[in-house]
Order: structure tokens, then C-alpha cells, then sequence
């Protein structure tokens, strides 16, 4: 069997980024994570003055939400298992600062830029927030961005055989 050589180099096509289902779900894990650095940038921001030692974390938090909405856009499908196994953390991280936020309300506590309750029912929004993210995010994983398909241009015509 004679090798095939061809003129050029081969075209790479994604057959899977394509479809308006997997375009839909890009953007909807874009937005979702967009709207997760915004929520925790806003708790982070509003209640500065009563974060211990989580501002640093939470910045980062932010940092890596924009991050990996860039990536993401960019089509990167191995980054969606990070991203909802740190929406997970966050989620828990979450649901253990409401009922702190809520505690707040007591006397002898001094209040953040923003209300405490106000912040308490941001971070329960954020809860459900990164619910929608990991499912989102696992969902889109299972479509398989990264699938690749190779073939040579059109006009080269017939492949040469390798020799001739």
C-alpha cells in the first residue's frame, strides 16, 4: 500500500462548536461565572469590614471567574470540571457565611458597608448561583468541544502517492 503525501497543511475542523446547543451553553457558563465574580465581588466589597481572613481568597475568587469565563470563551472544554468543582466549594463556602451574615443582626456587632441582611441574601443568591454553574458547567462538558476532525483543502486535487 503506497504512503498518501499532501500538498499543504490540514484543516481542523470542531464539528461539535458548531451546534447552536453547544453555543448556547458557552455563553450560558460564561455569564454564569461572570455573574459569580460580580456577586462575590460585591459581598467581598460590601462587607470588607467584617471578612476575617477571606478577602485575599475572595479576591482570587474573582481573578479565577474571569479567568476562566476568558477560557471558556476561547472554546477550552478541560477547564469545565474545575470550574464546577469550584463552584461546589464556593457553594459550601456560601452556605456557611449566611447564616453568619444573618447573625449580624444581633447587638454588639458592627455592621459593613453594606446591611448584613442585604449581604446574607446575596450570599444565598450565590448559592444557587454556583448550583446553576456546576450543572451548567458539567453539562457543557459532555458536549465535547474538544473533538477534532482532519482533512486536507479542497483544491489540492488528488493526494500524491509518497515517490512520485
Amino acid at each position: 500500500m503506497a504512503k498518501i503525501v499532501h500538498k499543504g497543511e490540514a484543516v481542523i475542523e470542531h464539528p461539535n462548536r458548531v451546534s447552536s446547543a453547544s453555543k448556547l451553553m458557552r455563553v450560558t457558563v460564561v455569564v454564569l461565572l461572570l455573574l459569580s465574580a460580580f456577586l462575590i465581588a460585591v459581598i467581598t466589597f460590601g462587607g470588607w469590614s467584617a471578612l476575617a481572613g477571606m478577602k485575599a481568597i475572595c479576591i482570587a475568587w474573582i481573578i479565577l471567574d474571569v479567568a476562566f469565563a476568558y477560557f471558556v470563551a476561547k472554546w477550552t472544554r478541560g477547564i469545565l470540571p474545575v470550574i464546577a468543582t469550584l463552584a461546589m466549594m464556593m457553594g459550601v463556602f456560601a452556605m456557611i457565611a449566611v447564616p453568619s451574615w444573618v447573625d449580624r443582626e444581633g447587638s454588639g456587632y458592627a455592621q459593613p458597608a453594606l446591611d448584613s441582611t442585604v449581604l446574607a441574601t446575596l450570599t444565598s443568591m450565590l448559592v444557587a448561583l454556583q448550583l446553576l454553574l456546576i450543572a451548567a458547567a458539567l453539562y457543557a462538558f459532555r458536549q465535547q468541544w474538544n473533538v477534532e476532525i482532519e482533512h486536507w483543502p479542497e483544491e489540492e486535487g488528488a493526494a500524491l502517492a509518497a515517490g512520485a
